[in-house]
């Protein structure tokens, strides 16, 4: 598993001891707002082992995110294929959610471009999608800042979403990627 570090941070494969502080981050009505709801830490556990799935059946997924600075678990950030998405056949998600103490920080974005230069450059995907709920402004801020585009809205896995993306050829480009 390829491990990456930005200027602040360190987006790793997962440990044991993420558990806990990924728990709380999912037991947070708030981090939780705009998804289908908070998880038990047995849900969370599940879901961590699916991440860890996701690396060993694709070779890419979704890092722990540690603040490098202090060493402390914040969240997750990276890439994850769905097999369902419905809009085309560009099925590589660059994600992230992390503790709400480190919102409105760049934590997410500079995650965000470190997982898109790895799809694009180490993984050579031809496209990225990054999909959430149309009032999660933050998120959508986050995608604009790291040279996604609105391509629009879509009724995905029951809900009403929209939808970004950035195309390998252009965000590689001099002048494409962030703005």
């Amino acid at each position: 598993m390829t491990e990456i570090e930005t200027d602040r941070l360190l987006l790793r494969r997962w440990r044991k001891k993420d558990l806990d502080p990924y728990a709380r981050l999912c037991a947070d009505p708030e981090v939780m707002r705009y998804l289908p709801g908070t998880l038990t830490r047995e849900e969370s556990a599940r879901q961590i082992e699916r991440f860890v799935y996701h690396w060993e059946r694709r070779g890419y997924g979704l890092w722990a995110a540690e603040e490098k600075a202090g060493g402390e678990f914040i969240g997750f950030v990276g890439l994850e294929h769905h097999d369902d998405w419905p809009v085309d056949e560009h099925k590589v998600e660059v994600c992230w959610r992390l503790e709400k103490r480190f919102w409105g920080r760049g934590f997410a974005t500079e995650g965000a471009l470190a997982s898109l230069r790895h799809g694009f450059e180490r993984l050579e995907l031809p496209r990225i999608i990054s999909v959430c709920d149309p009032r999660n402004t933050a998120s959508r801020r986050v995608m604009e800042k790291a040279g996604l585009t609105f391509r629009g809205r879509v009724h995905w896995r029951g809900y009403d979403d929209v939808w970004y993306s950035a195309d390998r050829r252009g965000w590689l480009e001099p002048g494409g990627g962030p703005g």
